[in-house]
């Protein structure tokens, strides 16, 4: 027998240990005295002393508390019988409420009554409850209206159970299906054979579908027999192992697989027929249609090109109308303009408006060699006639030669790097040099530096003209070199669109590459790499 001491040692361990709520209560104080911690958190408390101070809760846990009379009377039972028992609703500090099982055993401590309260928490319980039987119907529910016959089955074959279905698949009553054997369901001629399969399952079961490509057939109350799909799963309760059949009555299946059989025959006899004609009439069209593409091509060749003319003759129409236009007014404005100077002390104004004359006349000629020079390229009349050529003199003379063009404070620099005497063709040469400084002077305003820099080294000539001018916009470097075409923010300078267009081609006869580099209102650099030779073939 315990000690004193050990026996409160061991009260105040399962007092605290315990997960349910276990209280002390004075019966004559009516209140508690003591509540471990897992009556605290069931009530919602902080702390036991939290709990004990409750005016309502330290002395009931009922959410209607029992009235003086009743509270007497159940105080009194306890002390005289020791034990009282009840379902109540109980009510935490949040104000929610639960059901729990109330265990009240009284006893006495130093001559003083108390009660041991025990308070079970019943929500959990009739949670499970509920579920359980929604979880019992929904089962039920799935297995008497299922639209597939299920039947379980003992090892020893029995029917304990079978639903709505199975009793219609098989002609029998409900209910008459169960105690029957699983063989009477089954064609005489393989009862012994299905047997023999039972107890194989029954020895290793497994989820799985029965006929492994075989059709099955079963038998009806009145002896018919039907085909059927049948899938096969199980279930163990209290040890005991039981089979469910899934049976589907395939009659209609089957009948649609032969009829589909023999669509399919009849149809794969016309597509023979169907096949044969249509390689017959494909090879014919084959012919037509290499007749029709070939045609088509030519057709679509002449079609571009005529396109491509039209739209070089309108953009010659329009730009050459544009450009001869403006020097022809002004030559016809300046001889207009002579006829009245008259007088022998007014030869300064005869000679301003004959150098307008001059100049007009300069730039038609320009225009028209631009023009004579892509009808050449055109025609394959230009060829590469390489020679010796000193680069240093070549562009000196080029740039002096077009210093009349240069507007005030305009500078072209030069730099050169390298061999200063190669074999190319010095009119190409000469040719392209002027028409990247024609660009980059007319596009550049007054003030401004451009550069002309040559390298010579290694039978490669680089030549580069970078002026600061008024660039290129992105969009429309990729067409610069396309005929006639004109950039959008030059279109009130005078310009043909030929010239960048004509030193590609030059470049090209010459075998060599050309880059162009621009921004706009930053500049633009055009950079012409040329192979070459520094001595002359003997």
């Amino acid at each position: 027998m315990l000690t004193e001491e050990y026996s409160s040692a061991v009260a105040d361990l399962l007092f605290e240990k315990s997960d349910e709520f276990i209280g002390i209560y004075d019966l004559v104080a009516e209140r508690f005295t003591r509540v471990n911690q897992a009556g605290v958190r069931l009530l919602g408390f902080t702390s036991e002393e939290a709990l004990l101070n409750d005016p309502v809760r330290s002395r009931s846990l009922r959410t209607n508390p029992l009235g003086d009379e009743h509270r007497s009377g159940l105080v009194e039972r306890i002390m005289q019988i020791g034990y009282h028992a009840e379902e109540a609703e109980i009510s935490r500090q949040d104000g929610q409420t639960f059901w729990g099982q109330l265990i009240i055993s009284g006893f006495t401590a130093h001559n003083h009554p108390y009660a041991l309260i025990r308070l079970i928490d019943q929500g959990r319980l009739h949670r499970a409850e509920r579920e359980l039987a929604h979880s019992i119907r929904r089962n039920e529910a799935i297995f008497s209206y299922a639209t597939i016959g299920i039947i379980v089955c003992d090892t020893a074959g029995r029917i304990v159970s079978a639903n709505q279905m199975a009793d219609r698949l098989f002609g029998y009553e409900t209910g008459e299906l169960v105690n029957q054997t699983i063989e009477q369901l089954v064609p005489a001629n393989v009862s012994r054979y299905h047997e023999r399969l039972r107890q194989s399952f029954n020895a290793e079961p497994q989820v799985r579908a029965m006929g492994h490509n075989r059709d099955l057939h079963a038998q009806r109350k009145d002896g018919s027999v039907f085909p059927v799909e049948i899938s096969l799963s199980y279930f163990r309760l209290d040890n005991e192992l039981y089979v469910v059949a899934y049976i589907v009555d395939s009659t209609f299946k089957k009948e649609a697989e032969r009829q589909l059989l023999a669509h399919r025959d009849h149809i794969e006899r016309l597509n023979a027929n169907l096949e044969q004609k249509v390689a017959d009439r494909t090879h014919a069209l084959m012919n037509t249609l290499e007749q029709l593409e070939q045609s088509k091509n030519e057709l679509a060749k002449a079609l571009a090109a005529e396109r491509e003319l039209g739209e070089l003759k309108s953009r010659f129409v329009s730009l050459a109308s544009h450009e001869f236009r403006t020097p022809l007014t002004a030559v016809l404005t300046s001889a207009t303009l002579i006829e009245k100077y008259t007088g022998g002390d007014q030869q300064d104004k005869r000679q301003k408006h004959l150098d307008r004359i001059r100049t007009s006349v300069n730039h038609l000629n320009d225009i028209l060699e631009e023009f004579l020079s892509v009808g050449k390229l055109e025609e394959g009349r230009i060829e590469a006639r390489p020679g010796m050529v000193n680069i240093a003199q070549l562009v000196d003379e080029t740039i002096a030669s077009m210093r009349g063009m240069l507007k005030p404070d305009q500078v072209i620099q030069t730099e050169l790097v390298g061999d200063t005497t190669v074999w190319l063709d010095p009119s190409l040469l000469r040719k392209i040099l002027v028409n990247l400084l024609s660009n980059a002077i007319k596009y550049s305003g007054p003030g401004s530096v451009v550069w002309v820099r040559v390298t010579g080294a290694d039978g490669q000539l680089t030549l580069a003209v970078e002026d600061q001018g008024i660039g290129i916009s992105k969009e429309d470097q990729e067409h610069l070199f396309e005929r006639f075409f004109r950039a959008r923010n030059v279109m009130n300078i005078a310009g043909t669109g030929l010239g960048l267009h004509i030193v590609g081609r030059y470049v090209e006869l010459m075998g060599g590459r050309i880059e162009l580099r621009s921004e706009l209102n930053q500049g633009t650099t055009v950079i012409i790499s040329l192979p070459y030779e520094n001595h002359p073939l003997n």
